[in-house]
């Protein structure tokens, strides 16, 4: 339900938040039943997958939640919790292009491709819980879910 202010695009910072238990996980669980289905990447797919990796290699989760966490993360695209994107055609470039326009944030790779893919599904808001990200959202415009 992207509402008057177009689609909701998920970075994998807040999107994680749903799947494990950590600060502001019942804030992103709750804006997500009331503002769903909202839209991510195939780039979200990506990071969520080592993100997990990342958090069992570091022993803050067990290799069942990794394993449990994601395949739940599947079946929310497979049931249209999540709408999820391929890569644009112009991917890369619109993601160069971003680094120069937002020349003065801190923008690393995969952010400006998040933002790239952001704008190209259209979405209005962007919902974050990575301080970067909500700079280049702000420069660009779209109203912010923060987390």
């Amino acid at each position: 339900m992207a509402g008057e202010l177009g689609a909701i695009y998920f970075d994998t910072s807040a999107l994680a938040k749903w799947y494990l238990n950590e600060e502001s996980s019942e804030a992103v669980e709750a804006y997500i039943q009331e503002n769903g289905p909202v839209e991510i990447s195939d780039l979200t797919v990506i990071e969520m997958r080592c993100l997990l990796a990342r958090r069992r290699r570091e022993r803050s989760i067990g290799p069942e939640l990794e394993a449990e966490a994601f395949a739940t993360f599947q079946d929310d695209i497979r049931h249209g919790a999540l709408v999820c994107h391929p890569f644009p055609d112009g991917l890369a470039a619109g993601a160069v292009n971003l680094m120069a326009v937002l020349a003065d944030v801190p923008l690393r790779t995969l952010d400006a491709m998040h933002l790239t893919i952001a704008r190209d599904v259209q979405a209005g808001v962007l919902a974050t819980a990575d301080h970067v990200m909500m700079a280049a959202g702000r420069a660009l415009g779209l109203s912010l879910a923060e987390f």
